[in-house]
């Protein structure tokens, strides 16, 4: 059979863009994913309509939306090979949204932990959309008839209440969406907090936190400043029991260098830390260098990301039309004139 022929598998991710991306959104899946297209039809968005739950400095959200595309493209995912685009870009993530907000049930919508977790962050701001979001997640998946969405701890939920939705709308109307199936990819790094190695990195935590687009100088500070081990045996060894900041230094650079534990362990053999931990700043700092001077140029290319988000958008709306127009007839609605 002609390879050409035989429909790739669809894969599907949206993010927020809440900020920039860090060394462990980077090492632990966006790394990864750039060798997807070869297997999967990928389509990445920025998950715009999806922040508008918590409250946004509008000027900042655009600035975001834009920079996160570019850091995205930095790290390799390249526009013509991927489609990315604005998720509000696309009317029809909204429209299928309200559609499949009739068809989940509030039960199920109660039982979201996420809800509960964002409830008491904002407890001044607990709005219809904080409920009903996950609605319009699985109305970002079925649209574009994903086989596979990538998913993490936290979004396992999510996953399983769109395939709930999928399969229940079909039983309704005959066959109408593609049931998703989890993708649990091939285990990136994990990468904890230089500021508390029990933690995963994550945004919320500027100091233990490594941003793609920080400065070297940046850099070299946090890293010098990471948490190791208050044990006397001052010794660079990978024991992520008994040594987690120590271990966790070791992960990164091991990541960003290539050598194992063991070649590490040779290389700072009684060095202790205070060689170590400015030597895998410096590792960090060149790793991440191109990918910052990248987006940093695209960033500055307004031109350029314009025409990657609205080619992106064009290639989307094609395909989830097609699946709007068919939800539209199985549920009754008049057929748009246009």
């Amino acid at each position: 059979m002609d390879n050409e022929n035989v429909r790739k598998k669809v894969m599907l991710s949206g993010i927020q863009p809440s900020g920039d991306l860090h060394l462990g959104n980077y090492l632990g899946a966006v790394k990864n994913w750039a060798a997807l297209p070869d297997e999967f039809d990928c389509y990445y968005f920025m998950a715009d309509l999806h922040t508008l739950t918590v409250r946004q400095d509008p000027k900042e959200l655009r600035r975001r939306s834009t920079a996160q595309l570019a850091q995205y493209i930095a790290c390799g995912l390249d526009p013509t090979r991927n489609t990315l685009f604005l998720q509000s870009h696309v009317h029809e993530h909204a429209e299928l949204g309200w559609i499949l907000n009739c068809y989940t049930m509030f039960g199920e919508l109660s039982r979201m932990t996420q809800f509960k977790d964002k409830s008491a962050k904002n407890a001044d701001n607990i709005n219809g959309g904080l409920f009903t979001y996950p609605a319009l997640m699985a109305a970002d998946i079925l649209l574009y008839q994903a086989d596979f969405v990538p998913v993490g701890e936290d979004q396992k939920q999510h996953c399983e209440l769109t395939r709930d939705i999928a399969v229940r709308f079909n039983n309704l109307y005959g066959e109408t969406f593609k049931v998703p199936e989890p993708y649990i990819p091939k285990v990136g790094a994990r990468i904890m907090s230089l500021s508390n190695p029990g933690s995963k990195m994550s945004k919320s935590d500027p100091q233990g936190c490594v941003f793609l687009m920080d400065k070297p100088e940046d850099l070299a500070r946090k890293f010098k400043r990471a948490v190791t081990d208050s044990d006397t045996e001052r010794c660079v060894r990978f024991d992520p029991e008994n040594k987690p900041g120590v271990s966790n230094l070791m992960n990164i650079y091991s990541s960003v260098t290539g050598k194992d534990f063991a070649e590490i362990e040779k290389e700072f053999e009684g060095q202790g830390y205070g060689v170590f931990k400015p030597a895998v700043g410096e590792a960090v700092i060149e790793k991440l260098r191109p990918i910052r001077e990248e987006a940093e140029r695209m960033i500055a290319d307004k031109a350029y990301l314009q025409g990657v988000y609205t080619d992106g958008a064009q290639r989307a709306s094609a395909v989830a039309r097609r699946t709007l127009r068919k939800v539209y007839k199985k549920i009754g609605l008049v057929e748009k004139p246009f």
